[in-house]
């Protein structure tokens, strides 16, 4: 028998064991008055038998629970709640923060990729980050360094490539696309370095690219093992899933660290002071900057920037595929603004015009509801407390707010809430802020996310350059996509299109 036989036996039989020893019911909280009345789900059986469809599965659970919050069992001491109830959100983000951190399970789970970076760290390492980046992201040098990229690699890669194609009506996966564009521009916002990914030759950017998007997905994996444990047994063996993820995060971190320790060599010798990436001001701190604190940092930016805007334009042109009465809204509101400004039929758009567009904003935001980047997001309960809808949570329980699901609420959008409506966002013509624990697509509380406003404007940037200039129609119209639970929301076949030039003419 080879060692990989072996070891496969051996990992089965140490499956079945830690499933005897762990398969045992959470203890319940000393308070435990009232537990009884909150519904169970996500034993093992059931979690085995909808893993595939898990937001849709636990969607339907919470829609069914009179408080749209719910007990969660799996083995391994891993028990908690699962919640869409706005009133819960705002007590673990907010009014009890320092009560719901991110927790040890979490933090371990993805730390072998993300490090103690400002998206998967607590307490003093957490503020010393998010201190730094709450100044700068309110800078109005980071917005005009992020306003440039955006636009240049639009006018010089993302409309060339798509033009090219509607040329020779070649079928285009617009989420691979998307992902290319999202990650040259966050890459240049972080490190100031083009990895070609859109356009030229792509070599060492491709493979970086490749290999963060493999260590983000095996990453999250870890989250829907059965057992939990699991991982750390592969990991041990380096079989498996956790031999390729190690792979892939050697791959990251050295593309990471080459570039940060040329970039310190580069300071000690220029003393150059007027970079406006992310990596050079966070240099330009006197906190900790060693190579390892800048590598987890930057790459847990890349990961918020790339993964997030490309997952939401891509369900965003899947959506208007088969609603042209919104697309031809878009350009109204398009032509209305080219009008005032005397600005011609594709002409680029200043940061002011971009944030006048609010059915724009009102569409992406509708999008974002249904199709949130980031599904599911969890916090750990540092000490025994009832939640405001009186479910009690234990010491060390998950507690999971499910933005997925709260998307779908009755008791949150009313009736309708299945359906498209821009409309539902707009008053008086301006798209009206919505609470963010109603809304908990960008965090909120203290946690709240420095990027939003820059993610509006990159988002609308792009769709308003190809909404004026492309017809997009699925290639596969009949089929609706299949998502894949990454760590963020993607199609799993990609999306694949046809474009088509849009008539000036029939435009509006």
């Amino acid at each position: 028998m080879d060692i990989s036989a072996t070891a496969f036996l051996f990992l089965t039989f140490l499956s079945l064991c830690l499933y005897l020893l762990l398969f045992t019911s959470p203890k319940k909280p000393k308070s435990n008055q009232g537990f009884k009345h909150f519904p169970i789900v996500g034993t093992l059986p059931l979690f085995l038998l909808n893993r595939h469809r898990f937001l849709d599965w636990s969607t339907e659970v919470l829609s069914n629970c009179q408080t749209n919050t719910a007990v969660f069992r799996r083995p391994g001491k891993v028990h908690g709640v699962i919640t869409a109830n706005p009133l819960v959100v705002e007590h673990i983000l907010k009014t009890q923060f320092e009560n719901y951190p991110k927790g040890k399970r979490f933090i371990s789970l993805l730390e072998d990729f993300l490090g103690r970076g400002i998206f998967n760290s607590d307490g003093e390492i957490w503020k010393v980050q998010r201190k730094t980046a709450s100044y700068e992201f309110n800078t109005k040098s980071l917005r005009n360094f992020v306003m440039e990229n955006v636009t240049v690699e639009i006018q010089t890669r993302l409309l060339p490539i798509l033009g090219k194609a509607s040329e020779t009506e070649r079928i285009l996966d617009l989420q691979d696309v998307l992902e290319r564009f999202a990650f040259d521009n966050v890459c240049k916002l972080a490190f100031n370095f083009d990895p070609c990914c859109l356009g030229g030759d792509g070599t060492s950017g491709a493979d970086f690219m490749r290999a963060f998007e493999d260590a983000a997905t095996l990453s999250s994996g870890r989250f829907m093992y059965a057992l939990p444990g699991l991982y750390k047994v592969k990991k041990f063996l380096n079989m498996g899933s956790e031999r390729t993820l190690k792979k892939s995060i050697a791959r990251v971190h050295k593309f990471a660290e080459d570039i940060i320790r040329s970039r310190m060599e580069e300071k000690k010798t220029t003393h150059v002071k007027n970079n406006q990436d992310l990596l050079s001001r966070f240099m330009g701190t006197q906190e900790n900057n060693s190579p390892e604190f800048l590598r987890d940092i930057i790459i847990s930016f890349i990961l918020a920037g790339r993964d997030t805007t490309s997952s939401a334009l891509t369900w965003f042109f899947w959506i208007l595929s088969s609603r042209p009465n919104i697309t031809q809204k878009i350009l109204k509101e398009l032509e209305t603004i080219r009008s005032r400004t005397g600005k011609k039929l594709g002409a680029e758009y200043s940061f002011e015009e971009l944030r006048d567009m609010h059915y724009l904003q009102a569409a992406l935001s509708e999008t974002l509801r249904l199709y949130p980047p980031v599904p599911v997001d969890t916090k750990a309960c540092r000490n025994e407390d009832v939640l405001p809808d009186g479910t009690l949570v234990g010491r060390d329980w998950f507690v999971t707010y499910h933005t997925y699901a709260m998307g779908r609420m009755e008791r949150i959008w009313g009736e309708n809430c299945g359906e498209f409506l821009p409309e539902r966002w707009v008053e008086n013509g301006v798209c009206r802020a919505e609470s963010p624990f109603r809304f908990p697509v960008f965090h909120a509380g203290p946690r709240m996310c420095l990027g939003k406003d820059m993610a509006y404007i990159q988002m609308k940037s792009i769709a308003a350059a190809v909404i004026e200039r492309f017809e997009v129609g699925m290639a596969e119209k009949e089929k609706s996509p299949k998502y894949l639970l990454s760590l963020t929301l993607r199609m799993e076949n990609g999306c694949p299109v046809v474009l088509k030039k849009r008539d000036p003419s029939l435009a509006i």
